[in-house]
């Protein structure tokens, strides 16, 4: 198959959303799990914010002048983090998302390390990416819900503002070695990011809480992460989502207590530099 890789172009988000939600709800529906974009339009959206975001790198796949696929590289921050990747459903295993996922690679290369989260139940992908470098470091639960308790006195949670940035970078820094203050600037302006205070300084931050693809989050404690959830859940009308690193047990149990649940596994995946954190945290789909 002669296959063509190009850099994408504003004029493709119409067709690049609508492959998304079509390849994405093809796998979906092959394994009975919820669909990642509810519709044409919600993938339409997506594709249009990242195709015209100024440090989000996108490719596109033609085949006879047809597209048949694209892929993204988010580069706010030292990590990059791929995806979404979609290739049309009736040409997926032909190569096409090889091609897309080295694209990015080859473009990432000086980057410190890549990162990407995929749906645990697909053994295509995560196959390609285990044979392109990538390394499985945590299996992940995507779990949804609308936490129940309080929040502990003596911790405040917030909705995070502009001059929370430093001190988020700092917390960050201190569990992960690498900063995601891009990212955030991003969530600031247009998502919902909370931040928790105890004994007048951050101990945790979550950058989306909503809305799990763009949601990642860190803290000193495992309560501190658990009281920042709470006490986002209490001030949203929106269901609280995360990926959930499920080896962080007592983060787990106390989600399942809370009454979330989960929707379907998924893993993170690595390639270069990766240091195990150090707090508690959880990651969007970015890395």
């Amino acid at each position: 198959m002669n296959t063509v890789i190009r850099e994408i172009s504003t004029t493709d988000a119409g067709i690049a959303g609508h492959l998304a939600y079509e390849a994405f709800k093809s796998s979906a529906d092959a394994h009975r799990f919820p669909l990642d974009f509810p519709s044409p339009e919600a993938g339409q959206e997506f594709a249009g914010l990242w195709i015209n975001h100024p440090s989000i790198y996108g490719v596109a796949a033609e085949v006879a002048g047809r597209f048949v696929g694209s892929n993204f590289l988010t580069e706010q921050d030292p990590i990059r983090g791929v995806g979404p990747i979609t290739v049309a459903p009736a040409i997926q295993a032909s190569g096409i998302g090889r091609k897309l996922m080295e694209a990015v690679i080859e473009r990432g290369k000086g980057a410190p390390g890549i990162r990407l989260v995929q749906d645990a139940f697909n053994t295509i992908s995560m196959s390609l990416y285990a044979s392109l470098g990538f390394e499985a470091r945590e299996p992940l639960a995507l779990m949804s819900g609308r936490p129940a308790g309080t929040v502990p006195e003596g911790i405040t949670v917030r909705r995070m503002t502009d001059s929370d940035l430093a001190e988020a970078e700092a917390l960050c820094v201190r569990v992960h070695r690498f900063p995601r203050t891009g990212e955030l600037k991003d969530a600031v302006r247009g998502l919902q990011p909370f931040v928790a205070i105890r004994g007048g300084r951050m101990v945790g931050y979550a950058s989306s809480v909503p809305m799990w693809q763009l949601n990642h989050g860190v803290a000193e404690t495992e309560g501190d992460l658990c009281a920042l959830l709470t006490g986002a859940g209490q001030q949203l009308n929106d269901p609280v989502s995360f990926l959930l690193p499920v080896r962080q047990a007592g983060l787990h149990r106390w989600a399942l207590r809370s009454g979330f649940r989960m929707v379907k596994p998924m893993t993170l995946m690595t390639m270069g530099e990766y240091c195990e954190p150090r707090g508690a945290w959880f990651p969007s789909v970015l890395y």
